[in-house]
């Protein structure tokens, strides 16, 4: 029996897997696919979020002049952008896992069962793997962990294109982050929900172009996005003349939290990591990542003999404590909002949320604002904000008023709950 076992091995599931045997444990992992396999998605980070964890030299693409279109203004971000560079950072942590003998498994668990001291994930080869710990890595709709229904989530999705182009798409050596101008559409389509602009020039005359969904339920279709998109394109007589990668992106944005009571633990998409604002994971991977595994191995090593129970709580409290439960409810709170706005109304927020202090707008979009840092944040946006923006706060207070109490005494939620 391994002291640990993840199950995944995208960038949740690598990163923790390394973190573990990094803190001396014995480690397996399961995938469903080989872990060298490419990643086929692109994962942004603002840089200074990468500085703290000296992780700036995994960049591929960084970038100084980042900009926002809201409301008909163009905003300049004032804060640098990158792109990690994929195949550096999942080599980067196949390596520590290699260094720690992390032994991979290629299947997919089909089948758990617990008792008092471990667990048993069954493949569908057939193959038991058993191990003090599960940690389930593997996404949005993981193998083992539960979580209460819900039938009103919210998606974020994209469509975007790497190529070439006759005529450069956005400002040469320019970051938008968002483009919400909605001029290239008919008026009954400017009534539909509004999505943006996601752009970057990647250099040598290559950019990546995405037209983006912030959130919506039902999510909005990748066809209405791609057609959205060369409709952008067009009206500023620009053609795609290179295609050299297709991203297509569709995550959910607010999944309930997961039982914390269960025995598995969850990383990433599968312990409902993602920002519920912004959709953002990443920074939260690798800020939050080292911290579980060493409360795992802590209390390995406090308790050798200790309880699944024990392991499995330690692991949930390093990933939810009391403080992050509360900013979690109150990101859900302010999403609810925005899937509320439509275009007019969701500019003037976002005209509103952008001309905060950069350390507000940034650590909001970060997550590492502490909680009473967040609250401050939000009461100035109140203020600032048109009538018609903070009349729909307030009206949201009475009907969204659960996920503002549950802020204030969180309730760790359960698979039933």
């Amino acid at each position: 029996m391994v002291d640990a076992l993840v199950i995944g091995a995208g960038p949740a599931g690598l990163s923790l897997a390394a973190a573990l045997g990094q803190e001396g444990l014995e480690v397996q992992g399961l995938a469903a696919t080989d872990p060298t396999a490419p990643w086929p998605n692109t994962y942004g980070i603002w840089v200074d979020e990468t500085q703290p964890l000296g992780m700036t030299h995994f960049l591929k693409h960084r970038w100084k002049d980042c900009v926002v279109h809201v409301n008909h203004q163009l905003m300049p971000l004032q804060r640098e952008y990158g792109l990690f560079d994929n195949q550096q950072l999942q080599h980067h942590w196949l390596k520590q896992c290699q260094t720690h003998q992390v032994q991979w498994h290629q299947g997919k668990g089909i089948h758990i069962h617990h008792n008092a001291t471990g667990s048993t994930v069954t493949t569908e080869t057939g193959l038991q793997l058993r191990a003090r710990l599960v940690i389930d890595a593997s996404g949005h709709n993981p193998a083992f962990i539960e979580r209460p229904k819900s039938l009103d989530v919210a998606y974020q999705a994209a469509y975007g294109i790497v190529g070439r182009f006759s005529r450069p798409p956005i400002t040469p050596q320019q970051m938008v982050f968002m483009d919400y101008r909605d001029d290239h559409l008919a008026p009954e389509a400017r009534a539909q929900p509004p999505t943006f602009l996601y752009a970057m020039d990647l250099g040598d005359g290559v950019y990546f172009v995405e037209e983006t969904s912030l959130a919506h339920c039902p999510a909005i279709s990748l066809e209405v996005l791609e057609k959205r998109l060369y409709q952008r394109l067009a009206h500023r007589q620009v053609e795609v003349t290179e295609v050299h990668h297709v991203e297509r992106c569709l995550f959910p944005m607010n999944l309930p939290l997961p039982d914390l009571g269960q025995p598995v633990v969850g990383f990433g998409g599968a312990a409902s990591m993602v920002h519920p604002a912004s959709g953002y994971m990443m920074g939260a991977l690798l800020r939050r990542g080292p911290a579980l595994a060493r409360a795992i191995a802590q209390t390995l090593k406090e308790t050798p003999e200790g309880s699944l129970h024990q392991l499995s709580q330690a692991g949930w409290q390093a990933l939810w404590p009391a403080e992050r439960l509360r900013k979690y409810y109150l990101y859900r709170f302010g999403l609810e909002n925005l899937l509320d706005f439509n275009s007019p109304r969701l500019n003037r927020f976002f005209q509103t949320f952008f001309s905060l202090s950069r350390p507000q707008w940034s650590g909001f979009l970060a997550d590492t604002l502490s909680f009473p840092e967040l609250i401050s944040a939000m009461l100035v946006l109140f203020g600032k904000a048109p009538n018609d923006v903070r009349w729909s706060l307030m009206q949201s207070m009475v009907t969204r008023g659960t996920l503002l109490r549950q802020t204030l005494l969180p309730e760790k939620p359960s698979a039933s709950g």
